[in-house]
């Protein structure tokens, strides 16, 4: 198949998942907060592509919620060629993704995240997954969560799911802290075997994440909560904003790459404390 077909099937399945998540959400919503979309260009100057980002704040059950959808192209600066498999034979790159950042009101829901990327360079390849971060321990939701993800992985291989998970705890963990970020999840990068069978994976994590975290609002949505509950959760997010300033692939990539400050960093909470 013609790598520009490759990009095409992938950036548009990208844009795809960020329209049906974003009517998700308004739906959870029923319509009463909106999003804020705000389109970006990566240069001024020239076409090296751009993106969408849209935000919702102070929603009913989302006290902030980004979903960005990018596309962009150029040439890597030379101090990050080194770090890009394929790009220090040839500096330029395309690169398309969507990425999901949820922080909710109740602190009986988790913190979720969500993206999948599609990366060219002389090599191709997948990236993504999804993980969520609770600030009250609930081991029957962590087992559901967990269930759900090995059965998606059991459907394209076997292999999957103790693989990728084991990648999500080493990658969503705090050194500094000498703690993991949440309850894990599963994390790919580097996904090249197939481009067809790979592609089939990637639309089906994002299909699943539409699933689980439609289920899990709609089974929390309703639970009480009280004052030390959400300064649980405000403690959490500050391991999340650590975590996401400190060691985050894409936010190194997209800020190394010229990507919207913004968009970039969407992920971080509303509010977050320290002690």
């Amino acid at each position: 198949m013609d790598i520009e077909i490759k990009k095409d099937l992938a950036s548009n399945w990208f844009k795809l998942i960020q329209d049906a998540i974003c009517d998700d959400i308004s739906r959870l919503e029923k319509n009463k907060t909106k999003f804020k979309s705000t389109s970006w260009r990566r240069s001024k100057k020239k076409d090296e592509g751009g993106g969408e980002y849209r935000i919702i704040t102070n929603g009913k059950i989302f006290e902030k919620v980004g979903v960005n959808f990018s596309k962009v192209y150029g040439k890597f600066p030379k101090k990050f060629q080194k770090n890009i498999p394929g790009a220090s034979k040839d500096p330029r790159f395309w690169a398309s993704g969507v990425s999901v950042v949820m922080h909710m009101q109740n602190p009986h829901i988790p913190a979720m995240h969500f993206n999948t990327r599609y990366i060219c360079t002389t090599q191709n390849w997948f990236g993504g997954g999804m993980d969520v971060t609770p600030s009250i321990k609930d081991k029957k939701e962590e087992n559901n969560f967990h269930l759900s993800l090995k059965k998606m992985c059991d459907r394209h291989n076997k292999t999957y799911y103790k693989r990728y998970k084991e990648w999500c705890d080493k990658y969503f963990y705090l050194p500094h802290r000498n703690e993991a970020r949440g309850i894990g999840g599963i994390f790919f990068d580097y996904k090249k075997d197939n481009f067809e069978r790979d592609f089939k994976f990637v639309r089906d994590v994002g299909v699943t994440f539409q699933m689980i975290f439609n289920n899990i609002i709609k089974k929390n949505i309703n639970k009480k909560w009280a004052l030390k509950d959400k300064e649980m959760q405000y403690i959490k997010r500050g391991r999340y904003a650590e975590f996401n300033l400190l060691y985050d692939r894409g936010t190194k990539f997209g800020l190394q790459t010229g990507g919207n400050v913004e968009g970039i960093l969407m992920s971080l909470p509303p509010i977050a404390k320290w002690k």
